[in-house]
């Protein structure tokens, strides 16, 4: 579980223990069930910021997922291939460094915030930008934020190593992250293919 996970949840339960009180006062059974309601969204909430353990394959060059959810974009047949993953509001939204490298750059860019599953979510939306030095040229992850989401957290600052599956950042609620590689990397995917960050093997650089 995140440190916003925590966070995000209280106030509803507190709505809810007041709610609750109030159904013990007046015996009213409205606020028994807009308490149960409130109670049960606090832990939709709480579920969303969930962060599971994940079993990080070990090779050399493997470029793993960055993010859990669906393959929504895929070009691999040109010289520097690029992918999409979609994260629907179920699915878990702690990022993954998808390479093992040194962090170069890490880029806010304002923007508007299309459902992000849209193409013209990748380059209007609001996102982060983050360049990731490898020993075989630079890979671009990038944060994008969707209808829902109003904010992508990334942990890590330029010159920091980071190993490939290990956690990175945030992204709240519906989002997508867009993942561009150097020329000759080799990605291993199809289009509405479900992956898990720092655990499903989407390719190769090379």
């Amino acid at each position: 579980m995140t440190k916003e996970g925590a966070i995000f949840p209280l106030p509803f339960y507190i709505i809810a223990i007041i709610l609750f009180v109030r159904f013990h006062q007046n015996m009213n059974i409205t606020y028994l069930y807009l308490s149960a309601g409130v109670f049960y969204f606090g832990l939709i909430i709480m579920l969303f910021f969930r962060d599971p353990d994940r079993k990080v394959p070990s090779g050399e060059n493997l470029i793993i997922s960055p993010a859990d959810g669906k393959v929504i974009r895929l070009e691999d047949n040109c010289e520097t291939p690029s992918a999409s993953i979609f994260l629907a509001l179920y699915n878990v939204h702690v990022n993954r460094s998808p390479v093992d490298g040194i962090i170069k750059s890490v880029t806010h860019y304002p923007g508007k915030f299309h459902a992000a599953f849209r193409s013209k979510a990748m380059k209007e939306n609001q996102r982060n930008e983050v360049e990731i030095e490898t020993a075989n040229g630079i890979v671009r992850m990038h944060q994008v934020t969707g209808a829902l989401a109003r904010r992508a957290i990334f942990y890590k600052r330029p010159g920091d190593r980071v190993k490939a599956g290990e956690r990175v950042g945030l992204i709240r609620f519906g989002s997508r992250v867009d993942l561009f590689l150097p020329p000759g990397s080799k990605l291993d995917l199809t289009l509405a293919r479900r992956v898990r960050a720092g655990e499903t093997i989407i390719g190769i650089l090379r």
